[in-house]
């Protein structure tokens, strides 16, 4: 191959990568000059809010934001409780049916944040960039959640009101649900109502 072919191959595969790094991201226009956009969740069980961290998890917390305001988590389950370790959410509807997921995310469990005690960070599946929309809540700190020699899960959010209500849906009955294969659903449904981008505080 000539000097000039490998030339205009690496100065195409810089024009791709810039162009893949300025692509606009769902949700970067929310609240965009705010670092630490406020969610809170009306839930079956009482309200909670979140503070996402974009600092921290930009591409984390745009697409979270992305599905909040188009009103994906409205209405789903928390499908998984596990007491005293996490509880997880945003993929399924009632009567357990899967959501429309969109395009996975890059894994940010690198950013310096920990899978502690009321954290939120993103589910996913062994692929470590497979997180698409499905959550969860740290119900302890969950050291083997963070990052090491393998991957890490990505915390985005931490709770700031409701830890409480937290604490009782960490606690609800589980048992197995055949539909979903999961041990550990809850008996009766727990749902998250709505979520919603709260206004930024003014300064």
């Amino acid at each position: 191959m000539t000097r000039l072919a490998l030339s205009f191959l690496a100065l195409f595969a810089i024009s791709f990568s810039l162009a893949a790094n300025t692509q606009k991201q769902p949700g970067e226009n929310i609240q965009k000059d705010n670092y630490y956009p406020m969610v809170k969740f009306e839930t079956s069980l009482g309200d909670l809010v979140i503070e996402l961290n974009r600092r921290r998890a930009p591409v984390t917390v745009n697409n979270f934001l992305n599905y909040v305001v188009r009103g994906e988590f409205d209405n789903t389950l928390f499908h998984r409780v596990v007491t005293g370790y996490i509880v997880q959410g945003g993929g399924y509807a009632p009567e357990y049916k899967e959501k429309k997921a969109g395009r996975t995310i890059i894994n940010e469990s690198g950013n310096g944040l920990k899978n502690e005690m009321y954290s939120i960070a993103m589910a996913r599946e062994d692929d470590p960039h497979s997180a698409k929309r499905q959550f969860f809540f740290n119900m302890k700190d969950n050291d083997n959640l963070d990052p090491g020699k393998t991957w890490g899960y990505a915390v985005f959010g931490t709770v700031i009101e409701g830890t409480d209500v937290l604490d009782k849906i960490g606690l609800v009955e589980t048992e197995y649900k055949a539909l979903i294969r999961f041990q550990d659903a809850p008996k009766e449904d727990v749902v998250l109502i709505s979520a919603t981008v709260l206004p930024e505080p003014q300064l």
